[in-house]
């Protein structure tokens, strides 16, 4: 049943993009059709494709970059409070900052090329993971814990069935608001750096007003959203049903 609504709201944002187009006119907002035929040419010439490949490189690269170290920092902040405590203001302001302001120093430090790339895409998606974990982990109810601590579970046993459990939801959510500003974020690196994948795509079609082209480019990075947050979602499905088992 979702899925049919999710159909019919399609075709309902198709039509209200049909009707703007014909009212504001082709110049500015082009017909899904013009939009179809569009896409079609970028992918028969391959520069769909070939660019779609630099984006996703950059985007994995970073993103999964991430995953791996905010995922066990936050773990870490949240089991061992005075760690947490002490990180946690600096975690905050960073996370405060616009990942903008630090691309001029990124870019002289590791030059134009795929590791600034990288690290633009990881400075946006690390921390709103590190601070869900983090919270996720305070989260967990604490007399659960001290139960365990009362029948002499280890703090493996703790982490394993308690902690980890408990802090899932809040991981899967900071990994899928990371995921958003990694995706985000590599637009910004291409643009910022050598004008390549997705993003250069952007600002070529963008500057020569060939908007056509650039509502492709738009619709492909808003169904790479939706495809890593399916999966991420997924991803939360199996894990309830491990903890339902375990």
């Amino acid at each position: 049943m979702i899925a049919i609504y999710r159909t019919l709201f399609l075709f309902a944002l198709i039509g209200l993009w049909w009707i703007v187009s014909l009212n504001v006119g082709a110049n500015l907002i082009p017909t899904p059709v013009a939009t179809l035929q569009a896409a079609g040419q970028l992918i028969a010439d391959g520069r769909l494709a070939v660019a779609l490949g630099d984006s996703l490189i950059t985007f994995v690269g970073g993103y999964g970059l991430a995953a791996l170290v905010a995922v066990p920092l936050g773990l870490v902040m949240g089991m061992f409070l005075p760690v947490g405590k002490t990180l946690e203001v600096y975690v905050y302001a960073l996370a405060a900052t616009p990942r903008v302001a630090f691309i001029p120093l990124i870019i002289v430090f590791l030059g134009l090329g795929f590791e600034a790339k990288i690290f633009i895409v990881f400075l946006g998606a690390v921390m709103p993971i590190i601070v869900n974990t983090y919270a996720g982990v305070l989260a967990v109810d604490q007399e659960l814990i001290e139960m365990a601590r009362s029948v002499r579970a280890s703090q493996f046993q703790i982490f394993r069935r308690i902690l980890l459990p408990g802090s899932v939801p809040f991981i899967i959510a900071g990994l899928r608001i990371g995921a958003t500003i990694g995706l985000i974020n590599t637009i910004v690196a291409e643009l910022y750096t050598a004008v390549r994948g997705l993003g250069g795509l952007l600002a070529i079609y963008g500057n020569t007003f060939r908007m056509a082209e650039y509502f492709v480019i738009v619709i492909v990075l808003a169904i790479i959203g939706v495809i890593v947050s399916e999966c991420l979602r997924q991803v939360e499905g199996r894990l309830a049903r491990w903890k339902a088992i375990d």
